[in-house]
């Protein structure tokens, strides 16, 4: 609407009026009764466009005529589009001839924009809440298409990055937190620390095979002494996830580290110990396949070995640069070296055509392997070919990690003797130990296969206990529970002892269960430092030292009540690694060792003695060649001869029956472990 000078009025400003609606005035004919309604309209307020002298635009308001005026005049309240509902608003009287209000023509745009603005928002609000929940529910919709397009982005941009992998999402987990470790490996100017126990660990790289199969690396080694392995896991929804675990050691080594580091950090220190008159013992402990041999014997160019590069042949030549020191030479030491194995809870020469050796322990309570092959060495040549013998003898058989696995531990050994009283100064052991997965891992599963996964994992059980030992003063060695603690026994008594531990881990996902469980054993190891404060209050089983014997008294070692309470020691430091099904299977099968041990005594008594009798024989025979040979004494001597053949052989007889009957009750323990699931 526009005024007579020419001035915009907003049409879509809203003033205050009478309602439209009709009045109804009744009239009644006869009594009061409804005849007819006649229906008046009432005017509304209007516009009436008038002009003051100021040129400001008079709001006139036309009144309403209505049939009866009304006494006094009400005043009715407007509506705000955007307000809440209702509050009253006080108006200009409705017959007002001079309304408040008068609007400026320089501000005619912004309050047009602005009721409009106000128009929407009234608009918006009147949307009823179906209207709303259907626009919000389009909104998360897109909103989530967006995210899952984003999502489906990154996943294909991720499994670009490693095409064909099935395993891509742990792989991209990994990386990203990696991403976040500040690398800092060992490195060889490293300080050489001196500890009496010493726990590494040491990563290989992945292999061939293991590369063709696209393979995780799941274990990092941040810095010098920490190990972290990305354990894959899925939730129940299957989403996938990482637990991240940590371990921390005297040192770690990457698959970059060389064996020459290796060997400066791990064993080089403990050749300086055996000069001193000590006892010093090297392990390289782990899954089969992780790299043991290669650490202890060297590379492999196909299937052959170079022991040059190897801790044997690295510690020989640090041997021998002792031995024509000045501070050492005056000794005149006598080197010797020897190498042997331990397969099944029994002992080979591994330099004399792997003859079955005897464990003794004499009047002084020394342990000896009697019959053991030790040859004086002067070279390192020598030294090398003492290994190469050795190594090419050692017993091996297929598993599901290796097909040409070591099944047995290989202890090679170097003593340093005073010549003229042939006493030892020093002795260093270096161990390659037999894989630490269980006896299951092999293909077959007969007794064999069982009793040398038994002994296996017996002699690793028993050889933690014996390194934990030599941190508490005071607590029971039970290193008579298996045959490579017997042996080492003098390597974890006396004062003058050190010892280290190379834990060998492969850092494929396939293996990770096999890698946690060498970390967790390593990890055992190293609590026991002499320096924890708590290593006093650990509730070791404590037992008496054996009965004294006189010096001319010997005894085997796997005397059954002694090599029991071993067991039982065993048992009750590791609850959750022995239980009662497996910890009867290992009783079992030590006395099935020890009868068989002593059934081929028993025959090879009988086929000597058979030699004896068959010369006595002749002798009888002899006498009867008289003609007047003494019957009387003929009878006589034979009746004896033959009852101690009966008796010789029905003892034997005892003994295989005994035996069988072993057997027997080995296999009922066998079956209990398999139902009992702890294969």
């Amino acid at each position: 609407m526009v005024a007579q000078n020419g001035t915009n009025i907003p049409t879509t400003s809203k003033l205050a009026r009478y309602s439209t609606k009709a009045s109804i005035q009744a009239f009644t004919n006869n009594k009061g009764s409804f005849k007819g309604t006649k229906p008046v309209s009432r005017q509304t307020n209007h516009y009436s466009p008038a002009v003051n002298g100021t040129g400001e635009v008079l709001s006139t308001t036309v009144p309403c005529t209505p049939l009866n005026p009304p006494t006094q005049y009400q005043q009715i309240p407007v509506l705000k589009p955007a307000d809440p509902p209702p509050q009253t608003q006080q108006l200009t009287h409705l017959y007002s001839n001079n309304t408040a209000g008068a609007i400026r023509g320089s501000n005619s745009t912004t309050v047009a924009a602005a009721a409009a603005a106000a128009a929407a928002a009234a608009a918006k609000d009147r949307r009823s809440n179906v209207v709303k929940e259907v626009a919000k529910l389009k909104k998360n919709r897109e909103e989530r298409r967006q995210r899952q397009a984003e999502l489906k982005e990154e996943k294909e941009a991720l499994m670009n990055m490693d095409p064909g992998n099935p395993n891509w999402e742990f792989l991209a987990m990994i990386r990203d937190y990696q991403s976040n470790l500040d690398f800092k490996p060992l490195r060889d100017s490293e300080v050489v620390e001196d500890h009496q126990i010493t726990v590494c660990v040491r990563k290989r790289p992945l292999n061939k095979k293991e590369l063709n199969r696209k393979e995780v690396d799941v274990v990092a080694i941040p810095s010098k002494n920490q190990v972290i392995v990305h354990e894959p896991k899925n939730k129940v929804d299957l989403t996938k996830y990482l637990e991240n675990q940590h371990f921390r050691f005297d040192y770690a080594f990457d698959e970059t580290c060389t064996n020459e580091m290796v060997y400066k950090y791990s064993a080089r220190p403990l050749v300086k110990t055996v000069f001193d008159g000590g006892m010093a013992t090297c392990f390289a402990y782990g899954q089969t396949g992780s790299g043991k041999t290669h650490t202890m014997g060297g590379d492999f160019h196909g299937k052959t070995q170079d022991c040059k590069k190897g801790i044997y042949a690295m510690a020989a030549k640090d041997v021998f640069r002792f031995l024509n020191s000045p501070s050492y030479s005056p000794l005149n030491l006598v080197v010797t070296a020897s190498f042997f194995e331990i397969y099944s809870g029994k002992v080979f020469d591994l330099l004399g055509d792997k003859a079955k050796l005897r464990v003794l322990e004499d009047g002084m309570q020394k342990v000896q392997v009697v019959g053991l092959t030790e040859k004086v060495v002067t070279t390192v040549d020598e030294v090398l070919k003492i290994i190469n013998d050795g190594n090419s003898a050692r017993t091996s058989g297929q598993t599901s990690a290796n097909s040409n696995s070591s099944r047995s531990h290989a202890v090679f050994q170097i003593v340093l003797r005073i010549p003229g009283l042939n006493q030892i100064h020093g002795k260093f052991s270096l161990i390659d130990l037999a894989g630490n997965e269980r006896g299951a891992d092999t293909s077959s599963a007969n007794r064999q296969t069982r009793m040398e996964g038994a002994e296996i994992n017996k002699s690793l059980l028993a050889l933690k206990e014996c390194i934990r030992a030599l941190g508490k003063k005071g607590s029971h060695l039970p290193f008579r529970a298996s045959k490579l603690t017997q042996v080492l026994k003098d390597s974890f008594v006396g004062e003058n002892t050190k010892t280290c531990m190379i834990a060998m881990i492969s850092p494929g996902l396939s293996s990770c269960e096999h890698s946690l469980n060498t970390l967790r054993y390593a990890d055992r190891v190293k609590e026991l430092d002499a320096s924890d404060p708590a290593a006093g209050e650990v509730n070791t089983p404590m037992y008496s030292p054996p009965p004294s014997r006189s010096p001319n008294m010997s005894r085997n070692l796997q005397d059954v009540s002694m090599v029991d309470d071993d067991l039982a020691a065993l048992r009750s430091l590791n609850e959750g690694e022995l239980s009662a099904d497996l910890y009867n299977f290992h009783e079992a099968v030590s006395q099935l060792q020890e009868q068989e041990d002593e059934m081929l005594d028993k025959h090879k008594s009988l086929l000597e003695s058979g030699q004896k009798w068959l010369q006595k024989d002749k002798q009888l025979l002899a006498m009867t060649k008289n003609v007047d040979y003494d019957q009387d004494a003929y009878s006589l001597q034979l009746l004896n001869l033959l009852q101690t053949k009966l008796a010789t052989t029905q003892d034997l007889v005892e003994t295989v029956l005994a035996f069988r009957k072993q057997l027997t009750t080995e296999e009922q323990f066998s079956q209990n472990i398999i139902r009992g699931g702890h294969r």
